[in-house]
């Protein structure tokens, strides 16, 4: 793997003389983000060597270069899943591009279904920590010392300076959020309402089908992280209607606004 995210970050290379330092992952309806991003270069998922391609609606498949309020950065318009097929080397290919690339801060964003009975649709929901009920880990297979450690501590996978600068942006702009845990699951299907009482138990908060081993691989690479989800419906057992991918994105959208000017808030305000 080494050697193809070198050849990936050649022709990235070859595309761009940005070197940012942070990187922002859009979730799904959340992709309106780079329209703030000034001086913006995009490159084609599939026209870069090596890169998996997303097939998801609401994913356009774009790795962005440019500028927020004078910082650059990199985003992922659009970001792999598990349910799409590829392997979990793959999922996480973009992180590894990322940490070789020079990527110190990776801000991860997600649309995800509300477990906990206090949320409801739209609400934004700070990431403390993780349960991976993928089945799997990322991180599985032969070790390469160059990337990290075998065995890559858990302790503090979301940065906490990080979710402090979060909270304190938050207030400043009178943006309300929540804090929890996401539940990370292999999807594409929606749970049951009996896996969402297992969850609750388990201790999550939120659910959904991204964000985990992409979080795993970030940390496993040294990177700083900080995570939001939007909760665009509540889970099954909770909610009032039946769940589909379009109602996701509509309800993604309608709190787009908030979330846009607090990220850009936070990565202008990023020491």
């Amino acid at each position: 793997m080494y050697d193809k995210v070198l050849e990936s970050i050649k022709f990235i290379k070859s595309k761009t003389s940005y070197n940012p330092k942070i990187a922002i992952v859009l979730g799904s309806g959340l992709g309106s983000l780079t329209n703030e991003i000034e001086d913006a270069i995009e490159i084609d998922y599939n026209e870069i060597p090596n890169f998996p391609i997303s097939t998801v609606t609401g994913h356009a498949g774009k790795l962005i270069f440019g500028k927020i309020g004078g910082t650059e950065v990199m985003a992922m318009k659009g970001r792999i899943h598990f349910y799409e097929g590829y392997s979990m080397k793959e999922v996480t290919y973009p992180i590894y591009i990322m940490k070789m690339f020079g990527i110190e801060k990776l801000i991860l964003s997600n649309a995800a279904g509300g477990i906990n009975p206090s949320f409801g649709d739209g609400t934004l929901m700070i990431i403390k920590d993780h349960i991976n009920f993928f089945g799997t880990n990322p991180l599985i297979g032969k070790n390469d010392e160059r990337f990290g450690t075998r065995f890559p501590d858990m302790t503090e996978v979301y940065s906490e300076n990080f979710i402090n600068l979060a909270k304190k942006e938050a207030k400043d702009l009178n943006i309300e959020y929540s804090e929890g845990v996401y539940l990370g699951t292999t999807g594409p299907s929606y749970e049951t309402a009996s896996e969402i009482r297992a969850y609750s138990t388990l201790g999550g908060d939120a659910v959904g089908m991204s964000t985990v081993p992409e979080a795993i691989v970030a940390n496993y690479l040294g990177m700083e992280i900080l995570g939001i989800s939007c909760i665009t419906n509540m889970a099954t057992g909770l909610a009032t209607k039946p769940h589909s991918h379009e109602s996701v994105i509509e309800i993604a959208q309608k709190v787009e606004k908030d979330f846009c000017l607090w990220i850009k808030t936070i990565v202008k305000n990023l020491k």
